[in-house]
Protein backbone atom coordinates (compact mmCIF):
# COMPACT_ATOMS: atom_id res chain seq x y z
CA UNK A 1 0.00 0.00 0.00
CA UNK A 2 1.35 3.70 -0.89
CA UNK A 3 2.52 5.72 1.97
CA UNK A 4 0.04 8.46 2.40
CA UNK A 5 1.20 12.12 1.87
CA UNK A 6 -0.33 15.48 2.42
CA UNK A 7 -0.99 18.27 0.22
CA UNK A 8 -3.34 21.57 0.80
CA UNK A 9 -6.25 21.77 -0.43
CA UNK A 10 -7.52 25.16 -1.86
CA UNK A 11 -9.72 25.85 1.19
CA UNK A 12 -6.77 25.78 3.15
CA UNK A 13 -6.48 22.71 4.53
CA UNK A 14 -4.68 19.56 4.58
CA UNK A 15 -5.76 16.86 1.88
CA UNK A 16 -5.18 12.66 2.12
CA UNK A 17 -3.41 11.56 -0.73
CA UNK A 18 -2.79 8.18 0.91
CA UNK A 19 -3.57 5.81 3.48
CA UNK A 20 -0.67 6.82 6.53
CA UNK A 21 -0.87 9.36 9.14
CA UNK A 22 -1.42 12.99 7.86
CA UNK A 23 -0.38 16.05 9.31
CA UNK A 24 -3.68 18.58 9.31
CA UNK A 25 -3.08 22.18 9.16
CA UNK A 26 -5.56 23.92 11.61
CA UNK A 27 -8.65 25.04 9.76
CA UNK A 28 -8.78 28.87 9.07
CA UNK A 29 -11.87 31.11 7.79
CA UNK A 30 -12.26 31.13 3.99
CA UNK A 31 -10.86 34.41 2.34
CA UNK A 32 -13.57 36.42 0.39
CA UNK A 33 -12.53 34.85 -2.66
CA UNK A 34 -12.57 30.78 -1.66
CA UNK A 35 -16.26 31.67 0.25
CA UNK A 36 -17.43 33.47 -3.15
CA UNK A 37 -16.33 29.92 -4.70
CA UNK A 38 -17.76 27.65 -2.33
CA UNK A 39 -21.17 29.66 -2.34
CA UNK A 40 -20.93 28.89 -5.94
CA UNK A 41 -19.90 25.58 -5.42
CA UNK A 42 -22.76 24.41 -2.65
CA UNK A 43 -25.36 26.40 -5.16
CA UNK A 44 -24.45 24.45 -8.21
CA UNK A 45 -24.77 21.32 -6.25
CA UNK A 46 -28.54 22.59 -4.85
CA UNK A 47 -29.21 23.02 -8.89
CA UNK A 48 -28.73 19.80 -9.17
CA UNK A 49 -30.00 17.94 -6.25
CA UNK A 50 -33.47 19.92 -7.49
CA UNK A 51 -33.60 18.03 -10.39
CA UNK A 52 -33.11 14.77 -8.53
CA UNK A 53 -37.38 14.14 -7.96
CA UNK A 54 -38.55 15.57 -11.76
CA UNK A 55 -35.65 13.03 -12.90
CA UNK A 56 -36.66 10.24 -10.62
CA UNK A 57 -40.06 10.54 -11.80
CA UNK A 58 -39.04 10.30 -14.86
CA UNK A 59 -37.32 7.17 -14.29
CA UNK A 60 -40.57 5.77 -12.66
CA UNK A 61 -42.31 5.75 -15.97
CA UNK A 62 -39.67 2.78 -16.94
CA UNK A 63 -38.22 1.21 -14.05
CA UNK A 64 -39.17 -0.12 -10.54
CA UNK A 65 -38.53 1.42 -8.03
CA UNK A 66 -35.77 -0.67 -6.58
CA UNK A 67 -34.52 -1.02 -9.91
CA UNK A 68 -33.87 2.65 -10.35
CA UNK A 69 -31.96 3.23 -7.46
CA UNK A 70 -29.61 0.15 -8.04
CA UNK A 71 -28.83 0.93 -11.27
CA UNK A 72 -28.43 4.55 -10.26
CA UNK A 73 -25.86 3.79 -7.73
CA UNK A 74 -24.24 0.93 -10.12
CA UNK A 75 -23.55 3.85 -12.94
CA UNK A 76 -22.47 6.08 -10.66
CA UNK A 77 -19.92 4.08 -8.84
CA UNK A 78 -18.34 3.32 -12.30
CA UNK A 79 -18.10 6.90 -13.42
CA UNK A 80 -16.10 7.38 -9.84
CA UNK A 81 -14.57 4.55 -9.60
CA UNK A 82 -12.92 5.21 -13.40
CA UNK A 83 -12.16 8.24 -12.18
CA UNK A 84 -10.77 7.06 -9.34
CA UNK A 85 -8.52 4.36 -11.34
CA UNK A 86 -7.18 7.18 -14.36
CA UNK A 87 -6.04 9.32 -11.50
CA UNK A 88 -4.56 6.25 -9.33
CA UNK A 89 -6.09 7.87 -6.07
CA UNK A 90 -4.92 5.61 -2.93
CA UNK A 91 -7.21 3.83 -0.93
CA UNK A 92 -8.57 6.06 1.92
CA UNK A 93 -7.01 6.02 5.23
CA UNK A 94 -8.30 3.07 7.55
CA UNK A 95 -9.68 5.94 10.02
CA UNK A 96 -12.43 7.68 7.44
CA UNK A 97 -13.91 4.52 6.44
CA UNK A 98 -16.52 4.32 9.44
CA UNK A 99 -17.05 8.22 7.93
CA UNK A 100 -17.28 7.22 4.05
CA UNK A 101 -19.75 4.34 5.62
CA UNK A 102 -22.29 6.78 6.93
CA UNK A 103 -22.16 9.10 3.62
CA UNK A 104 -22.79 5.68 1.77
CA UNK A 105 -25.66 4.58 3.75
CA UNK A 106 -27.53 8.25 4.02
CA UNK A 107 -26.74 9.64 0.48
CA UNK A 108 -25.73 6.63 -1.90
CA UNK A 109 -28.52 4.34 -0.77
CA UNK A 110 -30.84 5.35 1.99
CA UNK A 111 -32.02 8.94 0.46
CA UNK A 112 -32.37 8.08 -3.16
CA UNK A 113 -34.38 4.80 -1.83
CA UNK A 114 -36.72 6.32 0.51
CA UNK A 115 -37.20 8.78 -1.55
CA UNK A 116 -38.17 6.93 -4.84
CA UNK A 117 -40.68 4.38 -3.04
CA UNK A 118 -41.97 7.93 -1.49
CA UNK A 119 -42.67 9.46 -5.40
CA UNK A 120 -44.29 5.91 -5.92
CA UNK A 121 -47.50 7.67 -4.66
CA UNK A 122 -46.46 11.06 -3.80
CA UNK A 123 -45.92 14.66 -6.28
CA UNK A 124 -42.68 16.20 -6.10
CA UNK A 125 -44.22 19.26 -4.40
CA UNK A 126 -45.09 17.34 -1.51
CA UNK A 127 -41.89 15.17 -1.25
CA UNK A 128 -40.40 18.37 -1.44
CA UNK A 129 -41.15 18.89 2.35
CA UNK A 130 -38.15 16.69 3.06
CA UNK A 131 -35.58 18.82 1.17
CA UNK A 132 -37.32 22.05 2.91
CA UNK A 133 -36.43 20.50 6.02
CA UNK A 134 -33.33 19.25 5.10
CA UNK A 135 -31.16 22.32 5.48
CA UNK A 136 -32.10 22.97 9.25
CA UNK A 137 -31.98 19.17 10.18
CA UNK A 138 -28.64 19.07 8.35
CA UNK A 139 -27.43 22.37 10.56
CA UNK A 140 -28.31 20.62 13.88
CA UNK A 141 -26.23 17.53 13.05
CA UNK A 142 -23.45 19.64 12.15
CA UNK A 143 -23.69 21.33 15.41
CA UNK A 144 -23.80 18.14 17.29
CA UNK A 145 -20.98 16.23 15.46
CA UNK A 146 -18.74 18.69 14.35
CA UNK A 147 -19.42 21.41 17.23
CA UNK A 148 -20.45 24.19 14.99
CA UNK A 149 -22.17 26.65 16.87
CA UNK A 150 -23.70 29.65 14.39
CA UNK A 151 -25.28 32.63 15.86
CA UNK A 152 -28.54 33.08 17.16
CA UNK A 153 -29.32 35.19 13.94
CA UNK A 154 -27.99 31.80 11.89
CA UNK A 155 -30.92 29.54 13.96
CA UNK A 156 -33.52 32.53 13.66
CA UNK A 157 -33.08 32.53 9.79
CA UNK A 158 -32.65 29.35 8.90
CA UNK A 159 -35.73 28.34 11.34
CA UNK A 160 -37.77 31.08 9.64
CA UNK A 161 -36.53 29.53 6.07
CA UNK A 162 -37.65 26.14 6.83
CA UNK A 163 -40.92 27.67 7.72
CA UNK A 164 -41.66 29.71 4.73
CA UNK A 165 -40.77 26.33 2.64
CA UNK A 166 -42.95 23.85 4.73
CA UNK A 167 -46.04 26.08 4.90
CA UNK A 168 -45.68 26.96 0.89
CA UNK A 169 -44.91 22.82 0.20
CA UNK A 170 -47.83 22.03 2.92
CA UNK A 171 -50.39 24.01 1.26
CA UNK A 172 -48.88 22.96 -2.16
CA UNK A 173 -50.17 19.29 -1.55
CA UNK A 174 -53.45 20.29 -0.01
CA UNK A 175 -51.96 20.24 3.71
CA UNK A 176 -52.76 16.03 3.78
CA UNK A 177 -50.52 13.23 4.85
CA UNK A 178 -50.20 10.45 2.90
CA UNK A 179 -48.31 6.93 3.22
CA UNK A 180 -45.07 8.30 1.62
CA UNK A 181 -44.25 10.39 4.45
CA UNK A 182 -42.81 7.51 6.64
CA UNK A 183 -39.86 7.32 3.59
CA UNK A 184 -39.85 10.66 3.43
CA UNK A 185 -39.13 11.78 6.96
CA UNK A 186 -36.73 8.59 7.28
CA UNK A 187 -35.03 9.80 4.05
CA UNK A 188 -34.62 13.27 5.79
CA UNK A 189 -32.62 11.98 8.86
CA UNK A 190 -30.55 9.58 7.29
CA UNK A 191 -29.46 12.18 4.57
CA UNK A 192 -28.80 15.38 7.35
CA UNK A 193 -26.33 12.51 8.96
CA UNK A 194 -24.68 11.46 5.40
CA UNK A 195 -24.56 15.78 4.06
CA UNK A 196 -22.76 15.89 7.68
CA UNK A 197 -20.53 13.03 7.53
CA UNK A 198 -19.39 14.07 3.83
CA UNK A 199 -19.12 17.55 4.75
CA UNK A 200 -16.55 16.76 7.48
CA UNK A 201 -14.54 14.19 5.60
CA UNK A 202 -14.45 16.93 2.43
CA UNK A 203 -12.15 19.13 4.60
CA UNK A 204 -9.13 16.31 5.01
CA UNK A 205 -9.84 14.79 1.41
CA UNK A 206 -11.15 16.64 -1.75
CA UNK A 207 -15.07 16.41 -2.01
CA UNK A 208 -14.91 14.53 -5.15
CA UNK A 209 -13.07 11.73 -3.07
CA UNK A 210 -15.55 11.01 -0.42
CA UNK A 211 -19.02 10.60 -2.63
CA UNK A 212 -16.28 8.68 -5.30
CA UNK A 213 -14.86 5.50 -2.73
CA UNK A 214 -19.00 6.10 -1.05
CA UNK A 215 -19.93 5.05 -4.05
CA UNK A 216 -17.66 2.26 -4.59
CA UNK A 217 -17.76 0.66 -0.91
CA UNK A 218 -21.84 0.33 -2.21
CA UNK A 219 -20.80 -1.98 -5.26
CA UNK A 220 -21.06 -5.33 -3.23
CA UNK A 221 -24.07 -4.66 -2.34
CA UNK A 222 -25.43 -2.28 -5.45
CA UNK A 223 -24.59 -4.59 -8.07
CA UNK A 224 -26.57 -7.82 -7.33
CA UNK A 225 -29.11 -5.88 -6.24
CA UNK A 226 -29.38 -4.10 -9.58
CA UNK A 227 -29.60 -7.94 -11.05
CA UNK A 228 -32.23 -8.89 -8.99
CA UNK A 229 -34.36 -5.68 -8.79
CA UNK A 230 -34.00 -6.31 -12.88
CA UNK A 231 -34.78 -9.75 -13.25
CA UNK A 232 -38.10 -9.05 -10.96
CA UNK A 233 -39.22 -5.26 -12.59
CA UNK A 234 -40.04 -5.03 -15.74
CA UNK A 235 -38.52 -2.25 -17.70
CA UNK A 236 -39.84 -0.01 -20.28
CA UNK A 237 -37.02 2.19 -21.78
CA UNK A 238 -38.13 5.08 -22.89
CA UNK A 239 -36.60 8.81 -23.73
CA UNK A 240 -37.32 10.09 -20.52
CA UNK A 241 -37.03 6.62 -18.57
CA UNK A 242 -33.37 7.28 -19.53
CA UNK A 243 -33.14 10.61 -19.16
CA UNK A 244 -34.52 10.55 -15.50
CA UNK A 245 -31.95 7.64 -14.94
CA UNK A 246 -28.55 9.26 -16.31
CA UNK A 247 -29.41 12.24 -14.45
CA UNK A 248 -29.83 10.58 -11.14
CA UNK A 249 -26.94 8.84 -12.02
CA UNK A 250 -24.54 10.60 -12.99
CA UNK A 251 -26.04 14.66 -12.24
CA UNK A 252 -27.43 14.05 -8.53
CA UNK A 253 -25.38 11.17 -7.34
CA UNK A 254 -22.19 11.90 -8.48
CA UNK A 255 -21.43 15.30 -10.10
CA UNK A 256 -24.26 17.38 -7.91
CA UNK A 257 -22.94 15.41 -4.92
CA UNK A 258 -18.78 16.73 -5.75
CA UNK A 259 -19.47 19.92 -5.98
CA UNK A 260 -21.70 20.23 -2.96
CA UNK A 261 -19.14 18.56 -0.48
CA UNK A 262 -16.34 21.04 -1.61
CA UNK A 263 -18.30 23.96 -0.92
CA UNK A 264 -19.42 22.46 2.16
CA UNK A 265 -15.59 22.11 3.15
CA UNK A 266 -14.92 25.88 1.95
CA UNK A 267 -17.75 27.89 3.82
CA UNK A 268 -18.86 24.97 6.56
CA UNK A 269 -21.94 22.84 6.76
CA UNK A 270 -24.45 24.50 8.30
CA UNK A 271 -24.11 27.80 5.91
CA UNK A 272 -23.73 25.62 3.04
CA UNK A 273 -26.92 23.30 4.56
CA UNK A 274 -29.07 26.65 4.17
CA UNK A 275 -28.36 26.96 0.40
CA UNK A 276 -30.38 23.91 0.33
CA UNK A 277 -33.59 26.04 1.37
CA UNK A 278 -33.84 27.11 -2.08
CA UNK A 279 -34.27 23.80 -3.24
CA UNK A 280 -37.79 22.87 -3.34
CA UNK A 281 -38.69 26.23 -4.77
CA UNK A 282 -36.51 25.25 -8.06
CA UNK A 283 -37.70 21.37 -7.71
CA UNK A 284 -41.08 22.92 -8.09
CA UNK A 285 -40.41 24.77 -10.66
CA UNK A 286 -39.01 21.87 -12.85
CA UNK A 287 -41.68 20.08 -11.62
CA UNK A 288 -44.05 22.51 -13.95
CA UNK A 289 -41.62 22.59 -16.56
CA UNK A 290 -41.04 18.51 -16.77
CA UNK A 291 -44.12 17.28 -15.62
CA UNK A 292 -46.59 19.72 -16.09
CA UNK A 293 -47.34 19.95 -12.16
CA UNK A 294 -49.22 23.23 -11.35
CA UNK A 295 -48.28 26.17 -8.72
CA UNK A 296 -50.13 28.51 -6.73
CA UNK A 297 -49.56 32.65 -6.96
CA UNK A 298 -47.97 31.59 -3.46
CA UNK A 299 -44.57 30.44 -4.82
CA UNK A 300 -42.88 34.22 -5.76
CA UNK A 301 -43.65 35.00 -2.33
CA UNK A 302 -42.50 31.89 -0.89
CA UNK A 303 -39.45 32.50 -3.33
CA UNK A 304 -39.33 36.27 -2.22
CA UNK A 305 -38.85 35.11 1.89
CA UNK A 306 -36.52 32.10 1.28
CA UNK A 307 -33.81 34.14 -0.31
CA UNK A 308 -33.81 36.70 2.54
CA UNK A 309 -33.70 34.09 4.75
CA UNK A 310 -30.44 32.22 2.62
CA UNK A 311 -28.86 36.07 2.58
CA UNK A 312 -29.15 36.32 6.35
CA UNK A 313 -28.11 32.81 6.85
CA UNK A 314 -24.67 33.65 4.72
CA UNK A 315 -24.24 37.12 6.46
CA UNK A 316 -24.48 35.76 9.92
CA UNK A 317 -21.31 35.16 12.27
CA UNK A 318 -20.10 31.88 13.25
Amino acid sequence: MRAQSSAIDPTGIAVSTGSGPTAVVPSRDPAPGDRRAGTVQAALGVTAFSLTFPATAWGLQGFGPWSLVTVRCVLAALVAGGCLLALRIPRPARRHLAGLVVVAAGVVLGFPLLTTLALRTSTTAHAAVVVGLLPLTTALFSALRTGARPSRTFWLAACAGAAAVIAFTVQQSGGALTGADAYLFGALLICAAGYTEGGRLARVMPGWQVIGWALVLCLPLSVPGALLALSYEPVRLTAHSVTGLLWVAVGSQFAGLVVWYRGMASIGIPKASQLQLAQPLLTLVWSVLLLGERLTPAAPLTAAAVLVCIALTQRARG
